[in-house]
């Protein structure tokens, strides 16, 4: 039974890396959706597959100021992130489904490190590093728009 549980779990690095290795572009013809962050607007690229949300950002090499990616979860969990093959230094934000940013998180490209969310999310917007600094958004500040319309 071990045996059998080690193949597995081999068969399934060399298959995930396979496809991670076919898909070394980004992806780019995703969905839309316009949110707001108080009056500053985001055009945001939606992913809500798990093929979608397993490359997210990966492999872009640049990405318009007011340009990001909503991750959307089937249900609120908590949700961590990494930025293994993403070369744009990024913020996440954790967002509840009301809109609100639970956390924010700092993300340097190409590492490992693992970022989570304090408390069970369905959303996670990754912008620009820096985006919501430099615009006073923090842990309180509300998104709207999109599925946070009310």
């Amino acid at each position: 039974m071990k045996r059998l549980l080690i193949q597995l779990f081999f068969l399934f690095v060399v298959l995930t890396g396979t496809a991670w290795s076919q898909q070394e572009s980004p992806q780019m013809q995703l969905p839309k959706v316009s949110l707001t962050a108080g009056m500053f607007v985001i055009h945001a690229q939606v992913v809500a597959t798990p093929e979608q949300r397993a490359i997210g950002l990966m492999f872009r090499k640049e990405m318009p100021a007011n340009e990001g990616m909503l991750f959307v979860f089937e249900q609120p969990a908590g949700q961590c992130f990494w930025m293994k093959n993403t070369f744009l230094p990024l913020t996440a934000a954790f967002v509840a489904d009301d809109g609100t940013i639970v956390n924010l998180a700092d993300m340097q490209p190409q590492s490992l490190d693992s970022h989570c969310s304090i408390r069970p999310v369905r959303y996670v917007l990754e912008m620009h590093q820096g985006w919501f600094a430099k615009r006073g958004l923090k842990a309180g500040s509300k998104l709207a728009g999109g599925p946070f319309a009310r």
